[in-house]
């Protein structure tokens, strides 16, 4: 059996890959959904200084703490940030890296230097206006921030997104990684892209654009789950399906 640690992006703590860890735990996996700080039942734990060094120490921390090894460890769009630095400081506990509709960042890059300066912009303000000058409130379900993002993702699964979201902490979008070890390079790596095609994809990498190139790590593999960017609400038993999958080919 496999040990999975899951990783959620913005808005998002543990509660939102429930639909995905009963699949795991049905089979007889470990599996530990992470709530981050600032985040889920981790909200009163928030505060300015939360930044993406926190995030980090939380998945180091649950690993070192649970003598967990030969880790599965997956993580959702800005999870795969925070990911990409856990393999960075303990390599040796990983045993695949998967990057769910998400990409890892290149060494001295920041979340923010991914956004369109539309986005940016709009962020900030949000950050400045609403969320005390630290968090970013989960926009409205018309935002253009969601645009395609939330395909698939019918009333009922919005009603429980809106309930359960928290504010994100945004200083981890501007804390820039810090990498500084090669071994992480030899770790194996999936990519499971649910807006994007593979074809997209290897355009965005061909185009020759930094933030795209360590998906040309010949390491990684690429597969699609079509639907919006929240797969483990729009298309759970299929995604779980595919982690489980990455652990029987390791």
């Amino acid at each position: 059996m496999a040990t999975f640690i899951l990783v959620p992006g913005f808005w998002l703590g543990g509660w939102a890959w429930k639909n995905v860890t009963e699949k795991f735990r049905g089979i007889g996996h470990e599996v530990f959904p992470v709530t981050l700080t600032g985040l889920g039942e981790k909200v009163h734990l928030g505060s300015e200084q939360t930044n993406l060094d926190t995030h980090i120490a939380d998945v180091v921390n649950l690993i070192k703490y649970n003598e967990l090894e030969d880790v599965y460890l997956a993580g959702h769009s800005y999870g795969g940030v925070v990911i990409t630095a856990v393999a960075d400081q303990i390599p040796e506990k990983i045993a695949k890296l998967i990057y769910v509709d998400s990409a890892p960042l290149p060494d001295g890059s920041a979340l923010v230097d991914f956004y369109p300066p539309e986005r940016r912009k709009a962020f900030e303000k949000s950050v400045a206006e609403n969320g005390d000058g630290w968090l970013l409130p989960l926009p409205p379900r018309d935002s253009p921030v969601h645009a395609e993002n939330l395909k698939d993702v019918d009333d009922e699964m919005w009603t429980r997104f809106e309930k359960m979201a928290t504010s994100q902490p945004f200083n981890v979008s501007l804390q820039k990684l810090n990498l500084k070890n090669p071994l992480r390079k030899n770790l194996s790596k999936l990519a499971i892209f649910s807006v994007f095609s593979i074809t997209q994809v290897k355009e965005m990498i061909n185009s020759g654009a930094p933030l795209f190139q360590e998906l040309a790590d010949p390491n990684f593999e690429f597969v699609e789950l079509p639907t919006g960017h929240y797969p483990m609400f729009s298309r759970p038993a299929e995604l779980a399906d595919l982690l489980m999958k990455a652990a029987e080919e390791n």
